[in-house]
């Protein structure tokens, strides 16, 4: 008994589960006021997030001992703070931003005359417009703007403070036109695109983890008033640890409905955020602004393996393997599947989700699921291939 109460506690430790997240344990996060005195390089507190002014940022990190306590002063306020910072003027070249909307503008035109693109995470298709993969599109369609507008010290500046050098960008563009309705409450990547059985699988350790391995910003590429939905956020929930798992239920989402934080966004300014901080894009009440934001995630340079491998080659040459040992019972279906995890490419990201879009769930098929799909469906190996052949052109850009 003694044994088997250790275990239980042990296990209740180290996996985190939706029944384990309760609505009073976030409250004295969330309930937390911020305070100017321990920001000294910001320049307001708006209802509780805190608001930078580049134009002295600029100036105060020219100091290389001042720059390194502005980087410092952004992780704290990150992870340990309200999880969330406002950028003023983080873009003063209006002419870039313009440029590259008008780029936007144009390859959004292509997706409505070709019917792609589209789709969001976490609201209903059809009404905004998304481009995935903006930052290879605007890199290829135009050189000049791409880097006129990621020459940008502010933007350099918040990915170093949070995740150090090495960094890798990407951009989505999100476009929430007129009436277009408002996200539901969540994280993000990566377990924010997980479901709950998923995320339960995961222990703690890694909830606690997953939050540094990528930032979240958006730039306002127009001005965005209240009316128009700029991002809806819950300050210092960043800090729960089960966040995860709790956003999903509605109590919580109902507690985010009543004390969210939404404040407005001037062209060019920008909002970067602990990607475990409850937040949600926010219904465009207006009659006439198609608000545009710049969707911007960071990255971190460790999230990848030491050597690199065709994981579809060898996934086509253990198949048949698979497909005989299991027929004859050498190996039970959960071995099989031991197998392909130690083989196939377990993650669905990074794909092109143009053409493999997130269809029934928050993510594509892996290459794992589609392996053991085929196994646990009989498939041929010359069927399996070609799935594979296939998921691997969607993936490509």
């Amino acid at each position: 008994m003694k044994t088997d109460n250790l275990g239980q506690l042990r296990a209740d430790r180290v996996f985190l589960t939706q029944d384990s997240a309760w609505l009073d344990d976030l409250l004295p996060l969330v309930t937390r006021e911020t305070s100017l005195d321990d920001y000294p390089f910001a320049a307001e507190v708006a209802s509780k997030v805190l608001v930078y002014d580049c134009d002295a940022i600029r100036a105060a990190v020219a100091a290389p001992q001042t720059r390194r306590a502005v980087l410092a002063e952004w992780a704290e306020a990150l992870m340990t703070g309200p999880g969330i910072i406002v950028l003023r003027r983080a873009f003063t070249d209006m002419a870039t931003i313009d440029a590259a909307s008008d780029t936007f503008r144009a390859i959004i035109a292509d997706q409505h005359a070709h019917n792609t693109g589209g789709g969001d995470h976490f609201a209903k298709p059809g009404a905004n417009d998304r481009i995935w993969n903006a930052q290879e599109k605007l890199c290829l369609r135009a050189p000049e703007t791409f880097a006129a507008y990621f020459a940008n010290d502010i933007v350099a500046l918040i990915s170093e403070a949070w995740l150090g050098p090495a960094y890798q960008v990407t951009t989505q563009v999100n476009v929430v036109n007129p009436g277009g309705a408002a996200q539901s409450a969540h994280r993000d990547y990566h377990l924010g695109f997980l479901t709950p059985t998923q995320m339960e699988r995961y222990p703690a350790h890694v909830h606690r983890l997953s939050p540094a391995l990528t930032l979240q910003g958006a730039v306002a590429h127009c001005d965005m008033p209240v009316e128009t939905g700029p991002t809806l956020y819950l300050p210092y929930s960043q800090q729960y640890e089960p966040g995860y798992l709790a956003v999903t239920k509605p109590d919580f989402a109902a507690y985010f409905d009543a004390h969210l934080v939404q404040l407005p966004l001037a062209k060019g300014d920008a909002a970067f955020f602990n990607p475990a901080l409850f937040h949600a894009a926010g219904t465009n009440r207006s009659a006439d602004v198609r608000r545009m934001a710049n969707l911007i995630q960071v990255s971190s340079a460790f999230g990848r393996a030491m050597e690199s491998m065709d994981r579809s080659r060898m996934s086509a040459a253990l198949y048949p393997a698979l497909l005989a040992m299991v027929a004859d019972g050498r190996l039970s279906m959960a071995q099989a599947a031991n197998a392909i995890a130690a083989c196939a490419e377990g993650y669905p990201f990074p794909t092109n989700l143009d053409r493999d879009p997130p269809i029934g769930g928050l993510a594509p098929p892996s290459q794992q699921a589609l392996m053991l799909a085929a196994l646990t469906e009989g498939r041929s190996a010359y069927a399996f291939e070609a799935d594979l052949v296939a998921q691997s052109e969607r993936r490509l850009t």
